[in-house]
Order: structure tokens, then C-alpha cells, then sequence
């Protein structure tokens, strides 16, 4: 008799054991080739800026000045951080 390692449930309560991760990685296999998923997104969370490595800074706004980034963020239909580093890009290049 084979016995089957048991790493948790699913949603629904299917044991997630070996053979449940074997028949998912068979159809994996199957209906998708690597040149399908290509460029397709890594998961949750921020995309990436560009290739090189980023650094998050934060920065105090006082009440008001954060109100009228947010609202122009908004006209822009961008983030507040997005807003921030276009500013930024401006005032340096006009420095």
C-alpha cells in the first residue's frame, strides 16, 4: 500500500498530499508550455519599476500637502508614490 506525505488541505478540504500535488503539476505540464507563460505576471503585489533594484524611502508630508497629492494623483490616475517620483524626475532635471 503507498501512502501519500499529507501537506495540509485546499479550500474545500481535499487533502493537499503528493498525489494531488503530482496530478496538479500534470496538468500544468500538459495544457501549458513554458513559451505560454512567459511574461506573465510572478503574482500578487507591486510590478516591478525597471531591472535595477529599488529603494523605498519615506517621506513626511504634512496633512495638507499629502490631501493635494492624493487629489492630484487621482486627476492623474496614479499613485500618490508615483506622483512623488515624476515630481522628483522634474525638479531634478530642471536643477
Amino acid at each position: 500500500m503507498t501512502t501519500h506525505k499529507t501537506h495540509g488541505h485546499i479550500g474545500d478540504g481535499t487533502p493537499n498530499d503528493d498525489a494531488f500535488v503530482n496530478r496538479l503539476a500534470d496538468e500544468a505540464e500538459r495544457d501549458y508550455s513554458p513559451e505560454q507563460l512567459e511574461g506573465k505576471p510572478l503574482g500578487r503585489g507591486r510590478p516591478p519599476l525597471g531591472d535595477l533594484v529599488k529603494a523605498v524611502r519615506s517621506v513626511r508630508l504634512d496633512p495638507e500637502l499629502r490631501e493635494q497629492a492624493a487629489a492630484q494623483a487621482a486627476v492623474e490616475d496614479v499613485s500618490v508614490s508615483e506622483l512623488v517620483r515624476r515630481a522628483l524626475r522634474e525638479y531634478l532635471r530642471s536643477a
